[in-house]
């Protein structure tokens, strides 16, 4: 007689998943906000927008993931901080159009579902949520096996955020003459993860647990430094100061990340010589050969935001910002672009 089939024998136990997402309740709950309703485990979750605080609300959005820096997670069977990159990487992206993150979704599929490893990654999502101010409203946690090998999972995230019209940053205020304030990144942030392992790791020159000592420790935990959340800092600037533009650099680096908010008259110069990058960005491309143009428009460089603002507002901002411990600094200028230029340009250094 063959043998009685079920869901768990094909290798999805929906009694592990459910006894998961108790577990999980107390950190979600955590991350609510004014504007919440309802409980974890509904079909779908719900947020009552105050429209009363907007005269006209927009609402904005985002969805990204964490790319490949998730096997660095695995192999240092370190999962705390992966679910900080997930919410970063999302509401980074709407806090450039002046959006105050309001509440945050997020995807997770694992080839088997181990609840210690799951709880660690939504561990992380929670921090990442509160960092940012935006309530974790909902998720969805499947189990695929013959899709991903046991130990491995993947991530995605979805964020949505508000702005009145009149407050909305799309790039169009930003002129010639201003000034291109760049605010420190944390390191690799959670881009260009494919080159980073294919240089220091497959080559077979390092591994996750090897102490570099131009790195200060093992070569894992830099790379699974977490990604910045900008939210804070950017709402207390745009709170008392006029804002021409943000850029988020992710992929893409500045080369490509800056231009998406210059007008067609504008061209951005990008003094690289101003700022010192962080060890790690050298160590890549030293041990990859890895030409200059390459880096600057794979990876972030040093740099994880930069604020566009008139010449006059730079000396308060930078005071601001460094009230609020950011590591800020001038990195270039706005200057008129001709139709066949290019829209960045990093001049020869000085």
């Amino acid at each position: 007689m063959t043998e009685a089939m079920t869901y768990s024998k094909a290798g999805v136990d929906i009694d592990k998943a459910d006894a998961f997402l108790k577990g999980i309740k107390d950190l979600v709950k955590s991350t609510y906000r004014t504007g919440v309703m309802g409980d974890l485990g509904r079909f779908g979750g719900f947020f009552h927008l105050n429209r009363e605080k907007y005269q006209h609300p927009i609402l904005v959005s985002a969805t990204d993931g964490v790319g490949t820096k998730l096997k660095i997670a695995t192999l240092m069977n370190k999962h705390d901080t992966i679910g900080i990159d997930l919410v970063a990487m999302c509401v980074n992206d709407i806090i450039v159009h002046g959006a105050t993150p309001l509440f945050f979704l997020d995807y997770l599929a694992m080839g088997q579902l181990h609840p210690e490893v799951a709880t660690q990654i939504i561990r992380g999502i929670t921090d990442g949520c509160l960092q940012a101010r935006c309530a974790l409203i909902g998720g969805e946690t499947a189990e695929m096996p013959g899709i991903y090998q046991e130990q491995d999972y993947d991530l995605a995230g979805f964020v949505v955020g508000v702005v009145d019209r009149d407050r909305l940053l799309d790039g169009s205020e930003i002129a010639v003459g201003h000034r291109l304030i760049g605010i420190a990144s944390n390191g690799l942030h959670a881009n260009g993860f494919s080159l980073v392992r294919k240089v220091l790791l497959e080559a077979g020159q390092f591994t996750v647990w090897d102490e570099v000592p131009e790195l200060g420790g093992p070569l894992g935990l830099e790379l699974l430094k977490p990604t910045r959340i900008y939210v804070e800092t950017i709402l207390n600037l745009l709170r008392d100061f006029r804002i021409a533009g943000l850029a988020h650099i992710t992929g893409g680096g500045l080369t490509e990340n800056i231009p998406r908010i210059l007008p067609r008259s504008c061209q951005a110069v990008v003094h690289r010589q101003y700022w010192t990058r962080p060890a790690i960005f050298d160590l890549i491309q030293q041990r990859g050969n890895i030409p200059e143009t390459e880096m600057w428009r794979t990876f972030n460089n040093g740099i994880g935001m930069v604020v566009v603002v008139a010449e006059e507002l730079v000396n308060e901002v930078l005071h601001r910002l460094q009230a609020v411990n950011e590591q800020a600094l001038v990195i270039g200028e706005v200057v008129s672009r001709n139709p066949d230029d290019p829209p960045l340009i990093y001049p020869k250094e000085l």
